[in-house]
């Protein structure tokens, strides 16, 4: 709950004027998935979570060593990329991580200038500034290494009217189930090893400029068995937010700590989607197959009322209706929101995804961790690893 989040050096409402502006950033552009069988892929995040076809490059474009889909859901971009040669690196990560987030693209004016402010502040080079080019123009693009293997290119595409990168082509497919009603990606979560947390943290404010804006403990993201810590990194204008994790101390492994075994390292655990009506698309999301942790128990929907405080009134979503659909609640001095997790969605336990609605509130739903987390142990159990 608000009272329980440390505001680190910055308050919320001095976010804007507390980041540097040597890196002004957009918005995020895409975010690429290496995944080991793209096409499959594609087919279950367009029946499960509503994506729809927008692009495609691969043997028929002239690709010899990938094949890329793009998928799209209102201003959600996704592209999942699989090797076609057994000597592809795209393979080799896709063998020590499962399938997994490799570039997380950010949408800024000038992709040159992004590249140069942040290697001399320390960034380690993924790609030189490349310019590509087709009949609609060119995009610029330039990658630096964050943690782990995982990369932010920066898109510069200014000065280019097609629909997604030079040498992709348009996908058109007949099947193309309708959208959930997922808008926007409101944030990522990154998962870092042992003692790795402030040193990512400090990277992200030397190198990208970012504020750590939120900081949570383990006496706050505690249960019986396991805890961690987190720090929640933004940018200036707050449209870019990566919450970094890490293990921390328990009587028994963390979720962190089975990522990090199943992952093989750092790497991005969970992307946060937006929704306008939360009910109507976890609902959807259900009947398509998508499996969501288990609900808290019944005193959990019970104190939401007292949980929501001074915003019980403005509450329109039925309790009721929460508690069918295990979504949770939280509130903080700005308004409330309401979030739910789904299961891995591949078999090692790494990926998942947040649904999130926020009705004012600017939090991550700090008063839920301790149910969730009980919730992620029941699973764990299950699977052997807690």
């Amino acid at each position: 709950m608000a009272k329980d989040i440390k505001n680190v050096e910055y308050g919320l409402e001095k976010i804007f004027e507390g980041a540097q502006d040597f890196l002004p950033l957009l918005g995020t552009d895409y975010v690429e998935f290496y995944v080991g069988n793209a096409k499959q892929s594609a087919h279950f995040y367009k029946t499960a979570f509503g994506f729809q076809s927008h692009a495609y490059a691969g043997l028929e474009t002239g690709l010899r060593d990938r094949t890329s889909y793009v998928l799209k859901q209102d201003k959600i971009r996704i592209v999942l990329t699989t090797a076609l040669t057994s000597d592809s690196p795209i393979g080799e990560h896709v063998k020590k991580h499962g399938d997994g987030v490799k570039i997380i693209a950010l949408w800024v004016e000038d992709a040159r200038t992004s590249f140069e402010e942040t290697v001399k502040r320390g960034a380690k080079v993924y790609m030189e500034p490349t310019v590509e080019t087709d009949e609609h123009g060119e995009v610029i693009r330039a990658g630096i290494y964050t943690y782990g293997e995982t990369v932010h290119m920066f898109v510069e595409r200014k000065n280019y009217k097609g629909d997604f990168l030079p040498g992709f082509k348009a996908w058109n497919s007949d099947y193309n189930p309708s959208p959930v009603g997922l808008k926007f990606i409101d944030h990522m979560v990154g998962n870092v090893g042992w003692n790795q947390m402030n040193e990512t943290v400090k990277w992200y404010e030397d190198v990208m400029g970012f504020v750590n804006f939120l900081s949570f403990d383990d006496k706050q993201i505690t249960t019986e068995y396991s805890a961690l810590m987190s720090k929640v990194m933004s940018n200036g204008n707050g449209r870019i937010k990566f919450p970094i994790n890490e293990p921390a101390e328990g009587k028994k492994k963390s979720q962190i700590e089975e990522y990090i075994d199943f992952y093989e390292g750092a790497g991005v655990q969970h992307l946060a989607l937006a929704t306008d009506d939360i009910i109507k698309t976890v609902a959807e999301l259900k009947a398509r197959g998508v499996e969501f942790l288990p609900p808290p128990p019944q005193a959990y929907y019970d104190e939401i009322p007292n949980r929501l405080g001074v915003h019980r009134d403005m509450m329109k979503e039925d309790i009721n209706e929460l508690q069918r659909l295990s979504i949770l609640v939280d509130a903080d001095e700005e308004g409330y929101l309401l979030q739910i997790f789904t299961k891995p969605v591949e078999d090692r336990p790494t990926l998942f995804f947040e649904i999130i609605q926020r009705m004012g509130a600017k939090g991550f739903g700090a008063g839920n961790f301790k149910a969730l987390f009980e919730s992620i142990e029941r699973e764990q159990a299950l699977r052997g690893t807690l």
